[in-house]
Parts: structure tokens; sequence; C-alpha cells
């Protein structure tokens, strides 16, 4: 599990970064999000690989960071190890991206969430590393707020129940822009950012029952999910997403003294046992300017010390998240043909 950080996270402006190398596998929103945090994090010798000079214009931003097009098939052979390999394609194309970088003699890489929507990919990916570090990139469990709400709940005695949501705003889902099959299995290209958050507060499920029903065009499997079970550390829960209706992504988890919420995952927030009244909790946020969690989580992976005391998402945790999202999905482990968009 991710262990609780709050205050080393806080810390991370101190830590010395700028001898570091990173390559950059990808030249999209995501890429360019890491790129501002490695820019923030004053590492200074970045490598941006992406596909067409056009899609690297954004990057010229970064005066200090090396660019390249053309491809990582076409030019990853020429790049020397560096101290960490960050893969930001599509999702359909990270598991390919990762391999032929570990073929190509990188030793320690990230791969952005969710390392691939199908079981049996992540798996075929496990089997290929040897010596390699591979980790996979749910920027959220380094959230502020979320390790504030780690230290709070320890200190009260651990969480009693936990209860979370994933439904998605159908209405603000960017049709087209992803192969069909990320849209097709939605719940682990998305949802599984909260359910992975429950995960690491709560533990995985000994016992889970899970209900899905309705259907969407392009999600087949269902609309609407609901569930319940009982944790590894024998921790109630529920949750629920209608992604017919409303609602918004949140965790909540109640203690012996209070209930704590996350909604939105970005601030944290406290009522009191005896009270309806929630007050917002002070979070300390060191890089607030870079998008929530990137920052903190490429310091842990860069630092060999820091990812000791924190953490990360191995590709065998990767692996258990990705099982747990069948379960509540509905979804196979292998490629199947369902209906497309």
């Amino acid at each position: 599990m991710i262990k609780q950080s709050y205050d080393k996270l806080a810390r991370i402006d101190l830590l010395d970064l700028h001898d570091k190398s990173v390559l950059i596998i990808g030249s999209g929103y995501i890429a360019y999000q890491y790129a501002i945090s490695l820019s923030k994090l004053q590492v200074k010798h970045v490598t941006i690989l992406g596909n067409t000079k056009e899609s690297l214009k954004k990057f010229k931003q970064f005066p200090n960071f090396k660019i390249i097009s053309g491809g990582y098939e076409n030019n990853l052979y020429k790049i020397k190890t560096k101290d960490l390999v960050i893969i930001a394609t599509p999702i359909p194309m990270l598991v390919k991206a990762t391999k032929l970088a570990i073929q190509n003699g990188q030793n320690k890489i990230l791969v952005e969430k969710p390392g691939s929507v199908f079981l049996d990919d992540l798996s075929s990916l496990k089997s290929s590393i040897k010596k390699q570090k591979v980790r996979i990139g749910y920027n959220r469990l380094f959230y502020p707020s979320f390790h504030k709400l780690k230290l709070l709940t320890e200190n009260e005695g651990g969480i009693t129940s936990c209860k979370f949501d994933f439904t998605e705003w159908v209405n603000t889902i960017e049709f087209g822009k992803y192969d069909d099959i990320v849209y097709e299995r939605w719940g682990i290209s998305n949802s599984l950012h909260v359910i992975s958050m429950a995960v690491e507060l709560i533990g995985l499920p000994k016992k889970i029952s899970a209900y899905r029903t309705g259907t969407l065009k392009w999600h087949p499997t269902g609309s609407i999910f609901v569930g319940s079970g009982i944790s590894e550390h024998n921790v109630p829960f529920t949750y629920h997403a209608n992604w017919n209706g409303g609602g918004r992504w949140s965790i909540e988890v109640v203690t012996k003294e209070n209930i704590y919420r996350l909604s939105p995952l970005e601030k944290l927030y406290a009522a009191p046992k005896g009270s309806t009244e929630w007050k917002e909790i002070e979070v300390k946020n060191t890089f607030s300017e870079t998008k929530t969690g990137i920052t903190e989580e490429l310091a842990v992976i860069l630092d060999d010390s820091l990812e000791r005391k924190v953490g990360m998402v191995s590709l065998l945790r990767a692996i258990e998240y990705n099982h747990l999202a069948n379960t509540i999905f509905g979804y196979t482990r292998k490629r199947n043909h369902t209906k497309t968009i």
C-alpha cells in the first residue's frame, strides 16, 4: 500500500534532483504536465520524444529540454539509459512502448495509468520484466489531501467504514478523441482513479458483491454500478455510480471521532461525530501551480530513499486494481469484440 507521507511530500521542494536524466515518450496533454513538473523540480536533463514536430511545439517553452520527433519506435534505440523513462502515450500503446523501452536497456520506467485496460496485457508486461523497475503512474495517490486524510485517520485509530462514488459526467466526455476500447472500458481508463484511492485507504476487498444495470452505446457492460463488501483490513465499504444521472467523484471514510470527505478529491473536509457541519481542512500543496499529484509522484520515483518511505504502484498492484475493476464493471481479462461508438 501507499504509506502515509504527508510531511515528506510537503518538503519535496528541498530535494536536489537537478542532475537526474529523464525521457518522456509522448507529446500529449499528460506528457506536457510531466514536463511542467520536471521543470518545477529543476530537473535539467529532460528529453521529449514525440511523433510530430507540430505536437512538440508546446515543449519549446522549456529551453533546456531536448526535443525529438519521429516517434519512439524509430528513435528509442538511439537514446542512452536514463534515470527515468516516462511512458505517456495513448493508453493502447502504453504496454508496447514500455516493452520496447525495456528491450532498449531502460531500467526505471513510470507508465502512465492504468498501464492497460486489459489484465492480460499487464500480466504479459510483468512476465517481460527481469531486473527493471516499472511503476504505474496513479498520481492521485500522491495528492496532499489523500495523505493528510491517511495521517488523520491513522491518528484516530483507523477507518471503520468507507463509501465512494465514481459517477462519470458522461456529457463532458470527449468522444472520438481516443480509441473505442478506451471508452468501452472507461471504468479502468478513468473511474479506477477513485477506486484505487479507496483501495489504498482501506485495502483490497476480501469479499465483494457487485451489481450493475443499464447500458450505454459506448459502454455495453452497464451504466449504473452499486456494490458492497469487506476489505482485507476488515473495513466494510459501499460504492455507487450512476452514469445516467448526477453526482461526482467522492470518497467518505468514518473514524470513531469524525467523518472525512474527499470531494473534490483535491480537497479534504471533516464533520465531527454528532455534527452535520462540514469544514475544510487546510492541506499544504508545495507545487500548487502544477497538476496535483504529478510533481509529488515524480519526486518519489526519482529519489530512491523517498520511494522506499512512500511507496508507488507496482505492476502487481496495478494488476490487482484491474482485476477489481473487471469485477465491478463486468469486463473480461482479454480483448473481445464489443459494440463500438
